[in-house]
């Protein structure tokens, strides 16, 4: 349950080397917290009940996996070619990567992103906000106001997370942000997923994208990997982190 807080979706397999007990025990210890309502089982792995209820705010989110999420970030933004006009979205992930392409001066970034507005540094990149109401527990800029700003944009590549990932699609917590992200999708020659292997079969409440959808999916799994690749007819490129 230590290990739940601070992260809280981890495999079995990241169990049994975390706790060095047989599986067997591992198995019954899931199925005694699970019956007390302390965790969720998932295919293949279990998910703390917290996480499950409700949907985790920002700074939650922020501290989850900080290490995959910088390395993902770093992959990301090594693939952004001179002049390039970037899209990044409001997401934990995608923050990391804009921290990086902020220190740009040939590049041009829209993000719906408050922190990302906010970041205490001495940015070189132009840096545009996409207007709308803010959505406080994301920090996202969603609505109307910011579905319009989209439609009159294009970018090169747009960054984008998700909160839950399956085999049937990539979702999130929340309905207008959905919208935001099919929009910000539908305005980029190239669409990149960044999303760490912890949020594999783990799906959330709004679909908002097929597979198929994004050029590129940057991650820090191999068995998440694995997971989507034995999926007919995805076409995404997986990328690893090193």
């Amino acid at each position: 349950m230590e290990a739940l807080k601070r992260r809280p979706t981890l495999t079995i397999h990241e169990l049994l080397s975390l706790i060095k007990a047989s599986p067997a025990t591992v198995r019954r210890d899931l199925d005694f917290l699970e019956k007390k309502g302390s965790l969720v089982r998932t295919h293949g792995g279990v998910v703390h009940s917290d996480h499950i209820a409700g949907e985790p705010t920002y700074d939650q989110r922020l501290r989850e996996s900080p290490a995959s999420k910088r390395a993902i970030a770093e992959t990301a933004a090594a693939m952004v070619p001179e002049g390039a006009s970037v899209y990044v979205d409001a997401g934990t992930t995608c923050l990391e990567v804009g921290r990086i392409l902020l220190g740009r001066e040939d590049l041009a970034i829209f993000t719906n992103s408050s922190p990302l507005i906010n970041i205490p540094f001495r940015r070189r990149a132009r840096l545009v906000c996409i207007g709308g109401e803010l959505r406080e527990i994301s920090r996202a800029m969603v609505g109307g106001l910011a579905l319009d700003w989209l439609t009159k944009l294009r970018f090169d590549i747009a960054f984008l997370g998700a909160s839950g990932l399956a085999s049937e699609g990539i979702s999130t917590t929340e309905l207008s942000e959905a919208e935001i992200k099919r929009q910000a999708m539908s305005r980029a020659k190239q669409k990149i997923l960044l999303a760490d292997g912890v949020k594999w079969d783990v799906p959330s409440t709004f679909l908002f994208s097929s597979w198929n959808a994004f050029d590129i999916w940057i991650t820090d799994s191999s068995q998440a990997k694995r997971a989507l690749q034995k999926q007919d007819k995805i076409t995404t490129k997986v990328i690893l982190t090193r």
